[in-house]
């Protein structure tokens, strides 16, 4: 069977939020002063909430006790932190420094090389993850990121490349395998993204993994297995919308409008501003003959996104053109 063109496939965040870089933490911190100082462990930390992150790093700087490398890794750190909270030009000021202080530093090249990536300067974040590269070459996360740069730049055999790397140096790292697998995905290699997204969700299973695979697999129209993957979407992340959504599209593909429209429900109970979601579910309540029901979610999702075209021309078939 093929894919019906009067809906709306979706893929909200996946394309750009698969290839989000690792943020690159040192890999052998240095201990803290005293043990069981909290300050600095949550600084350093690889867990720490972004803003604990800041607070902690700005009071190691603040205190003007540590110098040389001791600092570069609290710049490093504080970096990090702001970067997570898209504060990415005080970010790339604290990295800036925590490279004059310490220029061997992978950590802090590559964590400038993400912000460089975020800010869409792809040249410079490629840069500094080529010295990162050079200065500690089994640095498997380098690799990952540079990926992410050279997929943005168009070159998706080059980032396969990387990551082809990155997962011989480092074979448990999950996001590397993601990525790959979104890479072979834009490929239109599906079988490969597949196996890829599988390994990812054996090491560490979560949401965009579940969501890509299952993309994957409705691409490839083995639509049961797609629809497990939403279900497992929503068995870990039960009001996140996407995975009620895309379920709830592979039901209409398969014909159970009834159920379709119960998934649509729950998906714009929690993201009631989707406009596919309710020009979808405009389409499955027309074909159960549902036609005053159609025109208010066609008309809502034009409300939303004026342009969006299956909903107009539904409209227009329906005889209530707006």
């Amino acid at each position: 069977m093929r894919v019906s063109t009067c809906l709306t496939a979706t893929f909200e965040a996946t394309f750009a939020a698969s290839f989000v870089c690792v943020a690159m933490m040192s890999m052998q911190a240095p201990a803290a002063r005293a043990e069981g100082d909290q300050t600095w462990q949550t600084c350093v930390s690889s867990i720490a909430a972004p803003d604990a992150k800041v607070t902690s790093c700005s009071e190691i700087i603040d205190a003007e006790r540590e110098t040389g490398k001791r600092l570069a890794v609290a710049y490093c750190f504080r970096g990090h932190g702001l970067t997570e909270k898209r504060q990415l030009d005080t970010a790339l000021s604290d990295l800036n420094e925590s490279i004059r202080l310490d220029p061997d530093s992978a950590c802090a090249l590559t964590n400038r090389g993400r912000v460089y990536g975020f800010k869409r300067d792809f040249d410079r974040a490629i840069t500094d993850y080529d010295e990162a590269i050079r200065i500690d070459p089994s640095f498997a996360l380098a690799y990952n990121n540079r990926s992410d740069a050279w997929f943005n730049k168009g070159d998706v055999d080059r980032a396969i490349a990387d990551l082809d790397v990155a997962i011989r140096l480092n074979p448990q790292l999950s996001i590397a395998y993601g990525n790959r697998g979104f890479a072979y995905y834009r490929k239109r290699d599906l079988a490969r993204a597949i196996a890829d997204y599988t390994m990812q969700i054996k090491l560490r299973p979560d949401v965009l993994a579940y969501i890509n695979r299952g993309n994957a697999y409705r691409d490839g129209e083995q639509l049961d297995r797609a629809a497990a993957d939403y279900g497992e979407v929503i068995k870990l992340a039960p009001t996140d919308a996407r995975g009620w959504r895309n379920r709830g599209m592979i039901k209409l593909f398969q014909g159970d409008g009834k159920r379709g429209i119960a998934d649509y429900d729950k998906a714009l109970q929690y993201d009631p501003a989707d406009a596919y979601s309710w020009s979808n579910r405009g389409q499955a309540k027309m074909r159960l003959g549902d036609r005053a029901g159609a025109i208010a979610d066609f008309r809502r999702a034009l409300e939303i996104s004026p342009g969006l075209r299956t909903a107009s021309e539904s409209l227009q078939r329906l005889g209530a053109a707006q």
